[in-house]
């Protein structure tokens, strides 16, 4: 047992954690490799070879026709021409199928379409090469020769090697058990209706998946609520029967976190956290000789420390190497800040813009699940490093191929639902076409095409001084450039409230009055402009506003957090209002462009979103949304 003085929580780096959590399953007696078991070919997909496979036979066992044809002997069929045929009698050629065994003293097979038969002979009208359309024997695979090594993950092909060899049954690793135990008294299995304060418990799908991916079987068990007792008795069961018990949550510090006092008290404790961001709060040990990885929570992180800490174990259990993923430089679209002391892992989308990938970070919330959906790649900041600037190229291990990533159109810019409603479609339409948007405001899209990180930026910024949106300020960030400027749609902006408006707000003059709690968008959004722009129309100090300073992303956040009631109101966009259920107060009606190079209108890249725009089927799909006039859309207004 671990000592009560081990360290809680501390910050250890992770090649230091990793080989501490291998010093404590050594010396708890846990097996490095898994015994080794036969399995029949057709099971054997995914299974690491304990053993080499050496072919038992060649392939093919004879030498065999490749063609459907005649099988000749090449030097009877010299001087064969259009304009001087020769004519074969049935005694110097031998009818066969491809695969058949080549003839005794037949070298060479003349292909079906270009044999004709005359009373029947066989006339060619062209000589054949001694071996033409021939396999010797042996030609894939000669007997006794190493097919495949040790340690090595079978795949659909091997295994139709193997058996062209010979071989019936293979030796292979047994397949490791991964244990997932789910905690907590707020969580309930899927398909549970929740009550409020409820949660789903989706963690164990996702690591379930992620141990059959790493070639392992997974097995789920039952929620157990932050009980000390009961969820020590699920361990103690756990380990008996698996190679990796995954406990999720109850890793961090709270009162009702278990796992770490736990694996102290049950078997032995390497590490209680780890400097890596997601993930920090990591417990790693060992019980009754078996590893066991205590997860956050948090799916980002429980994911995260799947890949870092049980992955590399599991592989190494089968006998297998750690694949790496492929690695790719890309520019990053926007500043990056960074915890110095902490690994920073970063999940990143991709798309090529002239030329150079270009790297949108994801939202960075330990709870971002969506993050994981719509992730192409990692970016890993070291720890002594504080973030990297925009436009600076930074190295990206990939999560999808670059064949995918070619024909993703990245968006930067304001946010809007029709884009996610546009990404929605457009992969309806063509499972090949990403649409990634990044929602950094407007000003801040402008900018990123300034500096060739996207494709389209969205905009809606109002200049003060002239009334006029959008085009003032492509005159001033993008000056000197040929750019198009393309209308998406007019819509509605507002002040979202609570069903009923119970606090009774007319308008943006509101927003000053005792107990009104406002919820805003970034600095550089175009509605955080629009907003200073209407308080100065109001004679409305921005510091009398309770909230000014709390920023939201998108007009969903905003939505969201007046749904929760964390606050009363903000400025938003009708379809935001809809689809949280909340009243709408109008404010304004203003135009959404897309802003883009001159040079791009006509790049195949943007060709299927264009076609879209066209379309009347999405059109109307925007219009449902609420509070969108699309008459103008896919119109050049620069």
């Amino acid at each position: 047992m671990a000592s009560r003085t081990s360290p809680f929580l501390r910050d250890v780096p992770l090649e230091s954690a990793q080989l501490q959590w291998r010093r404590c399953c050594a010396e708890a007696g846990c097996p490095t490799r898994l015994e080794v078991v036969g399995t029949a070919l057709e099971r054997a997909v995914g299974r690491v070879t304990a053993e080499p496979i050496w072919a038992e036979r060649s392939s093919p066992p004879f030498d065999a026709a490749a063609m459907d044809g005649i099988a000749v002997r090449a030097g009877e069929t010299v001087g064969a021409s259009e304009t001087t045929p020769l004519f074969l009698d049935p005694g110097a050629f031998v009818v066969l199928d491809t695969g058949d065994p080549m003839p005794d003293g037949f070298d060479a097979v003349v292909m079906r379409e270009h044999v004709h038969y005359v009373d029947g002979r066989a006339e060619l009208r062209a000589g054949v090469a001694p071996y033409q359309h021939t396999r010797s024997i042996g030609e894939d695979i000669s007997a006794t020769e190493l097919l495949l090594p040790a340690g090595h993950r079978l795949r659909p092909v091997d295994v139709a090697a193997a058996a062209a060899a010979g071989a019936i049954e293979i030796r292979v690793h047994r397949q490791p058990v991964v244990a997932i135990l789910p905690t907590g008294d707020e969580m309930r299995a899927v398909g549970s209706a929740l009550e409020p304060g409820e949660l789903l418990e989706t963690n164990s799908l996702m690591l379930a998946g992620q141990a059959r991916e790493a070639g392992c079987e997974a097995v789920v068990l039952p929620i157990e609520p932050d009980d000390e007792t009961r969820i020590a008795e699920a361990i103690l069961s756990a380990v008996k029967r698996c190679d990796l018990l995954i406990v999720i949550a109850g890793s961090s510090a709270g009162r009702d976190d278990h796992t770490a006092g736990l694996v102290d008290r049950l078997g032995s404790l390497a590490v209680h956290g780890v400097a890596v961001r997601p993930g920090h709060p990591v417990v790693l040990g060992a019980i009754a000789s078996t590893p066991v990885l205590g997860a956050p929570g948090y799916p980002v992180s429980a994911s995260l420390t799947f890949d870092i800490f049980a992955a590399p174990l599991l592989a190494e259990l089968q006998g297998a190497a750690a694949t790496p993923r492929p690695t790719v430089t890309a520019r990053l679209a926007r500043k990056l800040a960074s915890t110095i002391g902490m690994d920073d892992w970063v999940r990143v989308r991709l798309g090529r813009v002239g030329g150079a990938l270009v790297a949108s970070p994801l939202p960075r919330g330990a709870g971002v699940l969506t993050s994981l959906v719509r992730a192409d790649g990692l970016l890993v900041v070291p720890a002594g490093v504080e973030g990297h600037h925009g436009g600076e190229e930074v190295e990206i291990e990939l999560l999808r191929s670059l064949r995918q990533i070619e024909r993703t159109i990245v968006a930067i810019g304001s946010h809007d639902m029709i884009l996610d409603l546009a990404a929605s479609q457009l992969r309806a339409r063509d499972p090949g076409v990403t649409l990634a948007s990044g929602n950094v405001g407007s000003m801040g899209g402008l900018i990123a095409l300034r500096d060739g990180l996207c494709h389209l930026a969205g905009s809606h910024l109002l200049d003060p001084q002239t009334g006029a949106y959008t085009l003032p300020y492509v005159d001033q960030i993008l000056a000197g450039r040929e750019i198009a400027v393309v209308r998406l749609v007019h819509r509605q902006q507002g002040l979202l409230v609570a069903a009923g408006n119970p606090l009774d707000l007319n308008g943006v003059a509101d927003l000053a009055r005792p107990g009104v709690r406002y919820v805003n968008r970034q600095r550089g959004a175009g509605t955080r402009v629009l907003l200073d722009y209407e308080l100065v129309r109001a004679g409305i100090d921005r510091d009398a506003i309770v909230g000014y300073g709390r920023e939201e992303p998108t007009h969903l956040a905003v939505a969201a957090a007046i749904a929760a009631g964390r606050a009363d109101c903000g400025l938003g966009v009708l379809a935001a209002a809809r689809a949280f259920d909340l009243d709408f107060v109008p404010v304004t009606s203003e135009p959404y462009d897309l802003v883009l190079e001159l040079e791009s209108l006509d790049q195949p890249t943007l060709a299927p979103f264009w076609e879209l725009l066209s379309s009347e089927e999405f059109r109307s799909a925007v219009e449902e949304l609420g509070g969108y006039d699309t008459a103008e859309m896919g119109c050049r207004i620069r």
